[in-house]
């Protein structure tokens, strides 16, 4: 990710912290991690509409809903690391590194 990227993540992080209200800090970080399930929740409900899983429903979400909720999933929970402490950024892309180093080494790829 860019540094734009980030920037965008804490402008939306600033914005939601200048209107929480009455929450503690606590309670902050942690409706934020919450709002994670919330969002996957959405992803679930629109790719079983891209399915027409329920029968009751039929054909409700397209695969455009699915990727947008998908995004939706994955800025929650961007904002909710950079709720966590002011290194979200360093902490994200050591642990991409390290997921893409395990799964991408030698001793991975040979099985």
């Amino acid at each position: 990710m860019d540094e734009n990227t980030w920037e965008q993540i804490n402008r939306l992080r600033r914005w939601l912290d200048e209107n929480a209200g009455e929450q503690t800090e606590r309670e902050r970080t942690l409706l934020r991690v919450l709002k994670v399930g919330e969002e996957y929740g959405e992803v679930a409900e629109a790719l079983h509409g891209a399915l027409a899983a329920n029968p009751r429903k039929g054909a409700s979400h397209s695969w455009d809903d699915v990727r947008k909720e998908l995004v939706d999933v994955a800025v929650t929970a961007l904002v909710a690391l950079a709720t966590l402490g002011p290194d979200g950024e360093k902490e994200f892309d050591a642990r991409l590194q390290d997921l893409v180093d395990r799964v991408l080494s030698p001793s991975a790829e040979n099985g």
